[in-house]
């Protein structure tokens, strides 16, 4: 058995750090692991942080609360004891634990081979609160619905929110709260700077060139660390060409026929079962995500181009010279985010793009494409000032909203508000500063 006390000990000797407050409420659910998943550095240990200061100011004794960071170097090579192992040196640590409760907080545990079996075991024979952080979409997808057998909950963490990286920023909003044109001129000022930087925790006090470099290291570790080490890609060469392009692309419709072309001009030699497993793991890892076309069918979603978008528009920003000049990539991305954010994944918040019968793309659907039930139309459009501009997105909107019998819609641009009439219904024009609170 090996000890583990320095695990204990570093813990409960150090202050837990206060870091700009998350709007992200960790469920407490009786015998079910919280399993907080994302993308590396978007802070999810911050999220435990929190969750912890929140338990000790209620009252939650330190000696009672264990955390572990299994990318800690001092725990490599890991032993197929090393869970049980932490867990005994906490008991030597603290006897009592055992029998009047505990709660374990667990980061990046998807590295720890077996880590479900052990968590299960746990729930079912100690008195724990269990906490788990991963940088893989599978701990959502397989390890709750298979290996946790549906007793896990999971939560997702995005880079900072708008209203998260406002309140860094030292502007006084909450989402949905009322606000003076004091709060609304600097939040106006702040959009532009949320477009440009994104909301990785690390980087919003940074320089520019701090800000590209500390960006692009993040997309090189996924690729590392999420990619190329953990499903053993050997061609790591494509691996980057690929994920460069597709961060490039964020706001784009995108089909792997033409990307395999696009690298294969490049000289790269890679398949399309390549590509479409570089996707999977690039999704896996929440370096970016796919949008399908509306449709109830599987096939006509799988046959037909999907539309991409970094996690972050700031991430799209440092990665792409084109993304950086276009403010309309960066808004859309934004906008993809914060519906992500808010919908989660019920089937019902499924996010979409849209054709209309005419042949005009809506940028945004949610609702249950398989049910064809629709619950939001959104365009998003820098001004509608032009009015060509503003007749294409409106007859957008017009014709969607007749195909799905909805009665409203809404167009998010920078500065603009404003109500549109149409015959099926109301189109609401909203700046992006007051549609990304929330």
């Amino acid at each position: 058995m090996g000890d583990m006390t320095f695990v204990i000990s570093e813990f409960q000797d150090a202050q837990i750090p206060v870091g700009t407050r998350r709007d992200l409420v960790l469920p407490d659910i009786p015998r079910k692991p919280t399993i907080v998943v994302g993308m590396r550095r978007t802070g999810k240990t911050f999220v435990l942080y929190q969750e912890m200061l929140r338990l000790l100011a209620s009252g939650c004794d330190k000696r009672d609360i264990l955390y572990v960071n299994f990318e800690d170097d001092r725990l490599h090579p890991l032993l197929d004891t090393v869970l049980d192992d932490i867990l005994e040196s906490f008991f030597r640590f603290n006897p009592d634990a055992r029998t009047s409760g505990f709660h374990l907080f667990m980061d990046e545990i998807q590295v720890v081979p077996g880590f479900a079996r052990f968590v299960r075991r746990v729930i079912d024979t100690l008195p724990a609160r269990i906490y788990l952080t991963g940088s893989s979409a599978k701990l959502l997808h397989t390890d709750v619905a298979t290996e946790f057998r549906g007793r896990g909950f999971a939560v997702e963490v995005f880079p900072m929110s708008f209203v998260e990286t406002a309140r860094h920023a030292g502007i006084a909003v909450e989402a949905n709260g009322p606000i003076g044109p004091n709060i609304k001129a600097h939040l106006r000022a702040h959009l532009d700077r949320f477009l440009e930087a994104g909301g990785f925790p690390e980087i919003l006090d940074a320089t520019v060139q701090q800000r590209l470099q500390t960006l692009q290291d993040y997309v090189e570790l996924v690729l590392l660390r999420d990619v190329i080490e953990r499903h053993k890609v050997e061609n790591s060469m494509a691996a980057r060409a690929f994920s460069r392009l597709l961060l490039q692309s964020s706001g784009k419709r995108f089909s792997v026929n033409k990307a395999h072309a696009d690298l294969r001009s490049r000289g790269l030699r890679v398949s399309k079962d390549t590509l479409h497993a570089l996707l999977h793991y690039f999704e896996d890892s929440y370096l970016l995500q796919s949008v399908p076309v509306f449709s109830a069918s599987e096939r006509v979603q799988a046959s037909n181009p999907r539309k991409i978008y970094a996690i972050d528009q700031g991430l799209a920003w440092a990665m792409s010279h084109v993304t950086a000049t276009d403010v309309g990539a960066r808004l859309e991305t934004a906008v993809f985010i914060e519906l992500r954010r808010r919908a989660g994944r019920l089937l019902g918040g499924q996010i979409s793009f849209h054709v209309t019968r005419a042949g005009h793309e809506v940028d945004f659907v949610v609702g249950d494409p398989f049910e064809r039930q629709v619950s939001q139309l959104i365009q998003v459009c820098v001004t509608i000032q032009d009015e060509a501009t503003r007749e294409r997105e409106v007859r957008a909107l017009r014709d969607a909203m007749e195909e799905f019998s909805v009665d409203s819609s809404t167009i998010v641009t920078m500065d603009e508000s404003r109500t549109i009439e149409v015959g099926s219904g109301l189109i609401q024009v909203v700046p992006a500063w007051d549609w990304l609170r929330g």
